[in-house]
């Protein structure tokens, strides 16, 4: 990783120091030994409003992210998400999705859509631009195998980073997290967490 790539890591779950916050501390902290400046983002604590569908941000043309009628936190966020290099975005499993902070999150990233009213559907407008790269988080009370498979999180996350203009290069998933109350991320994964913050180069 090139000494001064800005990371932006954007982390959408409702707990302090939970298995989401573990692994998002885990990988800043590979991210940071590796030479990189990391900001993390906790949804929990930014103040973003519910998107409106109103549409006046996809009615505005060009590369740039449209305007939202709402001036909160998310103009904040957007403008650090076009000066970052890289992304990790994370949320845990709740009710077989990402939590309700990371959908309305999303939801405000439509802003990225160029959408003028009579045109059936959306060109989004990082598709054409050099493509970013992006580090998923995600954990379920299921064993991890199936909780990638049966739940919506890891396209969720996907389908924002894409969104970004950022290419998923890997997901650090977390599976049979409930079995207590406070439960410690496995320190077998911190191998794992460096090889995926390597791959954000």
């Amino acid at each position: 990783m090139n000494n001064g790539t800005r990371i932006l890591a954007i982390n959408g779950s409702y707990r302090d120091d939970g298995i989401t916050d573990q692994a998002v501390e885990m990988v800043v902290h590979a991210l940071k030994n590796a030479g990189a400046t990391v900001e993390t983002i906790s949804l929990r604590e930014h103040h973003i409003e519910f998107c409106l569908n109103c549409r006046v941000c996809t009615q505005q043309p060009g590369d740039a992210p449209g305007e939202c009628v709402h001036d909160d936190g998310m103009r904040e966020l957007i403008d650090k998400i076009e000066r970052a290099d890289a992304y990790v975005l994370a949320s845990p499993t709740n009710f077989g999705s990402v939590t309700a902070l990371f959908k309305r999150f999303m939801e405000r990233l439509v802003v990225y859509a160029y959408w003028p009213w009579g045109q059936h559907t959306p060109r989004f407008r990082k598709a054409r631009l050099p493509r970013k790269k992006a580090l998923l988080i995600s954990s379920c009370a299921a064993p991890g195998i199936l909780g990638r498979v049966m739940f919506g999180t890891p396209v969720q996350l996907k389908t924002a980073a894409r969104t970004m203009g950022a290419d998923p290069v890997g997901m650090l998933f977390t599976g049979l997290i409930a079995g207590q109350a406070d439960a410690r991320l496995p320190a077998r994964l911190q191998s794992k967490a460096e090889r995926l913050a390597a791959k954000l180069t």
